[in-house]
């Protein structure tokens, strides 16, 4: 997917060289691309695995080579000179080892603290993108479940922002539906001066919600008023637009105090948004042929499904496939998206297989998924508690996601009380860094796993200060802080006038581990896993706590080169923060 080179991007750079070898030893063969990945083992920093698969292609057609590690050792030999690579060696069945150059290396991560992080962003194929993530339904509260949909959505967003797509952040909440009626009716009796208030005093919309499900499953009377209220809704009759969009406000507005919580930025597209496009594309649809009559609906057969997708309900409304369906066809045609990601739970799949088949049908999309425009369902398991159930409230409620972040904020407070920070730092330090640490930590311990399987939520887990958790990795990069803070030194004027070393082995390793930020992105991007990038950052606190143990900064001959590699690895260690949603701490 990646198509231009990026600056700091060695898997890349290092294809470039080995594509002119690659050319130079099998000229027979047009357009191979190299293969290269990072080093497992001991043998080299990266290696080229071409050999095997170039001499299966070669083989017999009077080819020099005699099997596939000749064929590695002449990719070695052509390689053009580089100021990359020290030294190579071939292993095996024709692995090309490759050991990097430390000078190069300790050049490539100076430039980057002088020409900023962004220079290390990988480009991507694809210009425009949309992440729909999040998706609440209106007059409900954001419950944990919520929770994993918009902090994915979020760092997935974050991160092919930072790879230079135009991503436009889609919150398409359920602002349509046969419940609205009920909500209605239940506001005209609860408050018959609902027009005259600036603003309807519901203090608990979900219990509000619940209440009129109550009356509406209880009264044959306000039943058939709710049942009148959705034709009079959907019929654009002017009182039951104002009520509705009432309801809409008060949810929104509590949404919002979420998102700004969580540091999330969305915009809203809801389902009402994209219903007046649906008579449309049904037609267009129609007219393809795609649409059938079965059992008193209008379905689109896929195939190898036993089930067809319904697009017109008997009754002759619309569902879920026929506001996704317009949804998508409004996505590629009017904002000229190239890649549609969808973030909900794996529950989903189905839906999305039979929704992307159906738009493939009608032409919208190509029928290879590497091809654009694509589209993608990013799911994700349940988050579940000690019980190794759905995590509920005692009470078997759902947890609501302001609670939730409430917890993790105050017991992160608690803990800072406990270290003495209270008497040491101000009222709005110690608030703004028990958030930073509640709210990083709840983000982290989603992230990092991968997101198809369940997880359990744990605070005693996700507020430990050891192991892979967001309290160790912000309190490591607040003492990389703390080193360069003590030092007395000015890390600006050190970039522009020091020097990066690695002569040590630690540093090397470090050092090299920094270099890898680009690919490891871009991979977290094109399989759209946020968890490659946590571990990507937990690998990188672990590779400078060997280096501190072992090398002295502060006070040694090689001080402005260390400070420097400290330096380098907080810049990286942000970025990855600010890509995971994570507010960095600089004290402790």
């Amino acid at each position: 997917m990646a198509t231009e080179e990026g600056a700091g991007n060695v898997k890349r750079q290092l294809a470039k060289v080995f594509e002119k070898s690659i050319r130079e030893t099998v000229p027979s063969e047009v357009g191979v691309q190299p293969l290269i990945a990072a080093s497992t083992a001991n043998f080299g920093d990266y290696q080229c695995n071409n050999a095997m698969s170039l001499f299966s292609k070669i083989k017999g057609k009077n080819s020099e080579f005699r099997n596939p590690r000749s064929v590695g050792e002449a990719i070695m030999k052509n390689l053009p000179q580089s100021d990359m690579i020290e030294s190579c060696s071939v292993a095996g069945p024709g692995f090309v080892n490759v050991v990097l150059s430390k000078t190069w290396l300790a050049k490539s991560v100076q430039k980057m603290l002088l020409e900023g992080i962004h220079t290390w962003a990988p480009k991507l194929a694809v210009k425009r993108g949309v992440v729909d993530f999040s998706s609440p339904n209106i007059a409900k509260e954001m419950h944990v479940g919520h929770l994993r949909s918009t902090i994915i959505g979020d760092t997935l967003a974050r991160m092919l922002e930072f790879s230079g797509v135009d991503v436009l952040r889609r919150n398409h909440v359920g602002d349509w539906g046969t419940q609205f009626g009920m909500l209605i009716e239940f506001l005209f009796e609860q408050f018959p001066q609902w027009e005259d208030e600036s603003e309807i005093p519901i203090k608990d919309l979900e219990a509000f919600y619940k209440q009129s499900k109550k009356r509406f499953d209880d009264d044959p009377d306000f039943k058939e008023k709710a049942q009148k209220a959705v034709v009079s809704l959907q019929g654009g009759d002017p009182k039951y637009r104002k009520a509705w969009a009432k309801i809409c406000e008060i949810s929104r507005r509590e949404f919002q105090k979420v998102y700004e919580r969580l540091g999330v930025h969305l915009e809203e597209r809801g389902e009402s948004f994209y219903n007046p496009y649906i008579p449309r594309v049904l037609e267009e649809l129609d007219s393809k042929g795609l649409i059938e009559e079965s059992e008193g609906a209008r379905v689109i057969k896929i195939e190898g499904k036993n089930i067809p997708l319904i697009v017109v309900k008997r009754d002759g409304g619309y569902n879920y496939a026929s506001t996704d369906l317009a949804a998508l066809w409004y996505r590629l045609n009017e904002e000229k998206a190239e890649w549609i990601i969808y973030v909900t739970d794996v529950g989903q799949r189905e839906h999305f297989e039979m929704f992307f088949h159906a738009a493939k049908l009608a032409g919208w999309l190509p029928g290879d998924d590497n091809q654009y425009p694509r589209t993608s369902h990013v799911g994700f398991g349940l988050v579940l508690g000690e019980d190794g159930k759905r995590f509920r409230t005692r009470s078997s409620e759902v947890v609501r996601l302001v609670d939730l972040l409430d917890e993790a904020k105050n017991r992160s407070q608690q803990a800072l009380i406990e270290r003495g920070k209270a008497e040491e730092w101000t009222e709005e330090e110690l608030q703004q860094t028990a958030e930073a640490i509640g709210y990083g930590a709840v983000k982290y311990a989603d992230l990092k796993n991968n997101r198809l399987t369940n997880y359990t939520f744990n605070f005693d887990q996700m507020l430990n200060d050891k192991g892979n958790t967001a309290v160790y990795l912000l309190y490591a990069h607040a003492r990389i802080c703390s080193i360069i803070r003590k030092s007395g030194k000015n890390i600006d004027e050190l970039k522009k006038s020091g020097e990066i070393v690695l002569d040590h082995p630690d540093e090397r390793a470090l050092g090299l581990h920094l270099l890898q930020f680009s690919e490891i992105v871009e991979e977290a991007c094109n399989n759209l896993l946020p968890n490659v990038l946590c571990e990507y950052l937990y690998n990188l606190s672990e590779y400078f706590t060997k280096f501190y143990s072992n090398c002295q900064v502060v006070g040694s001959p090689e001080e402005i080169t260390r400070l420097l590699l400290c330096e380098a690895t907080a810049v990286v260690m942000r970025k990855c923060f600010h890509l995971l949603g994570i507010t960095p701490v600089y004290k402790i």
